[in-house]
């Protein structure tokens, strides 16, 4: 599993897409917590990183599908997942490599922000609130791995990247921000939409950035990471 991981590690770093995307990331929230004055903290009079945590999932809903969109389309289109299937590999190992590969690398994305941090606590003079931002990183970090695991779905599904690229932003759209959108309708308003809602990532990746690291939002993040990551495994049994 770790020979497969480095191998995706490698193949990230070793192009420049792979860095361009990084810096993209990173530039773009730049750009809307410092510069933009619809969005910049600075506007707001208090040290508050809350609206990069409200940003930073849409950037992370279009970065992440660029960096698994390669995951297994690549080795569909070059053949090389043939050969793959001849090494001392199980499927689970094969896809636990290139999970493990593609979340190191959102999660080396999501590290230069601290700065962000740093900055608001030096610009601040009555502090800031640790426990909130803490809980917002924690649930910024399990929303990139579900995301991963989107994106590692979509990626077997096909042998274009482009195509997985679209169908797993699509999909992340959808699990993060569909299910709000429905439990809002008129019809769910009796109640059913409280439940619907919590189908959503949304509600739980809130739930977290509140500084309350509640069991059932970890076990919602956990369950439907194993769940595309099982969909990816019968999306192989079928090549």
């Amino acid at each position: 599993m770790w020979s497969i991981c480095k191998k995706e590690l490698r193949q990230f770093f070793s192009s420049l897409t792979g860095y361009i995307a990084l810096v993209v990331f990173l530039l773009l929230n730049g750009l809307f917590l410092f510069v933009f004055p619809e969005s910049s903290i600075f506007e707001f009079g208090y040290a508050t990183l809350d609206k990069f945590f409200e940003i930073a999932p849409w950037i992370l809903l279009l970065l992440i599908p660029a960096i698994t969109m390669r995951s297994f389309a690549d080795e569909f289109r070059g053949g090389t997942y043939e050969i793959l299937q001849t090494r001392p590999l199980t499927r689970w190992q094969l896809i636990g490599g290139k999970y493990i590969a593609s979340l190191m690398i959102v999660a080396i994305a999501i590290l230069p922000t601290l700065i962000y941090v740093y900055t608001i606590r030096e610009l601040s003079t009555g502090g800031i609130d640790g426990g909130g931002i803490a809980g917002s990183y924690i649930g910024l970090f399990l929303l990139g791995a579900v995301f991963t695991a989107i994106g590692i779905c979509c990626s077997s599904l096909t042998g274009n990247a482009v195509v997985a690229f679209l169908l797993s932003a699509f999909a992340c759209f959808l699990m993060y921000s569909a299910f709000r959108a429905i439990s809002g309708m008129e019809i769910f308003q009796e109640g059913a939409g409280y439940y619907i809602d919590l189908f959503g990532i949304d509600a739980h990746y809130k739930s977290i950035s509140r500084g309350v690291v509640d069991s059932r939002d970890l076990v919602y993040f956990a369950s439907v990471i194993f769940f595309f990551l099982f969909l990816t495994a019968r999306n192989l049994v079928k090549r």
